[in-house]
């Protein structure tokens, strides 16, 4: 029996986040077209019991979960300074870059492993993390391009920008996400929409106030003279750091009601939210692919969004693009192309069509049948 053994531990942080998210569908997509013959097995740190299990709920047909002696943060160490010990490593596939990285021969010994990198923010943009988050991800990207066998990217934008960094050469393969199999109307949806108080119309963002998602100057474009006076909602935390969406409101002369935070949502809630907004905004500086893009053009929602090279190879066609040069007039920009949007019915139809045709080109299972085929050419 051959195993694929798949570094799952992003699933069981305390805040899973987008590439949490990532590592739960391909793992499960990979489960589901393993070749005959072929096992999945999960890789994670010391964990709780009731972790384990909710590991086999979210992944049923996991055939096995390998199990560290180390917590997280001490495995993170570990890994970052070479200590490796993983018994039969084989194949592996980190869905991040927390990899047991070492010298191994795959031609003669069979050992090969894949690393996932998911943005280059740590190098572009590295004040949007803390100092030991973008040291890490740097120093375990060193590790990478000199131990891994392939680096897997979202999309050919961020293999581009590593290639600025490091020469990985021909290692790259672009293997994009997907919208997550989770996200889907729910029966009771005009009751989700009475309990968030989703008004009739109005703008929808996702994402933190980090300087990197750019929510700062989407609430300021709320006070420009082309504003399409929509209420803004965010999914996400009330505030970043020292700021919080309401000063920031207040700071641009905007009421009260004018920018409402709605917190975490789950899948249901999201997928209700997404679904009744007049336009999806993603005003992001920088992206490694911009998820919640495809994830607007699954419910048929238009989209605007920043001219981050992801995002727009992640778009397509499909969303109205706004530059983000000259930042003093960002928020100006962002305005007139959301009231673009929201004044013409026509047009936003149209995106809608356009956006539901270039989600569909995308899907887990396309993806985990890349994986699969990475390591077979390994």
């Amino acid at each position: 029996m051959t195993t694929l053994r798949i570094i799952i531990d992003q699933i069981l942080a305390p805040v899973p986040g987008g590439i949490g998210r990532y590592a739960e569908e391909i793992t499960r997509a990979l489960i589901e077209t393993a070749p005959d013959g072929v096992a999945v097995q999960g890789i994670v740190s010391s964990s709780t019991d009731a972790q384990y299990a909710m590991l086999e709920q979210k992944l049923p047909g996991l055939d096995s979960v390998y199990k560290t002696a180390l917590a997280r943060r001490e495995l993170s160490a570990a890994w970052q300074h070479g200590f490796t010990r993983l018994p039969g490593k084989g194949m592996v596939h980190a869905t991040s870059l927390l990899a047991p990285l070492s010298r191994h021969d795959r031609l003669n010994g069979g050992d090969q492993i894949a690393v996932t990198i998911h943005d280059a923010v740590p190098w572009t943009h590295p004040e949007t993390l803390t100092a030991h988050g973008a040291s890490w991800h740097r120093a375990m990207a060193k590790r990478a391009h000199r131990y891994a066998d392939a680096i897997v990217v979202p999309t050919h934008a961020v293999g581009d920008q590593l290639n600025e960094i490091f020469d990985f050469g021909e290692r790259v393969r672009v293997i994009g996400s997907a919208v997550s199999s989770k996200l889907a109307l729910p029966d009771d949806a005009e009751e989700r929409a009475e309990r968030l108080e989703l008004p009739e119309r109005y703008i929808l963002a996702v994402g933190t106030l980090e300087p990197r998602k750019a929510l700062e100057p989407l609430i300021r474009s709320l006070g420009s003279g082309a504003s399409a006076d929509l209420p803004l909602l965010i999914v996400g935390p009330a505030g970043w750091g020292d700021v919080d969406v309401a000063a920031v409101a207040a700071d641009a002369g905007l009421a009260p009601d004018r920018v409402r935070p709605l917190g975490h949502l789950d899948d249901a809630d999201l997928s209700v939210a997404l679904d009744r907004a007049t336009v999806f905004v993603m005003p992001s500086l920088a992206e490694g692919f911009g998820i919640p893009v495809i994830e607007a053009f699954h419910f048929g929602t238009p989209v605007v969004h920043s001219d981050d090279p992801a995002l727009v190879e992640v778009g397509g066609d499909a969303g109205l693009v706004v530059a983000r040069a000259d930042a003093e007039g960002y928020p100006e920009r962002l305005a007139e192309a959301i009231a673009t949007v929201a004044h013409d019915d026509a047009l936003a139809a149209r995106m809608g069509q356009a956006g539901l045709d270039r989600s569909n080109l995308f899907s887990w299972r396309n993806s985990a049948e890349k994986v699969w085929q990475l390591h077979a050419d390994l």
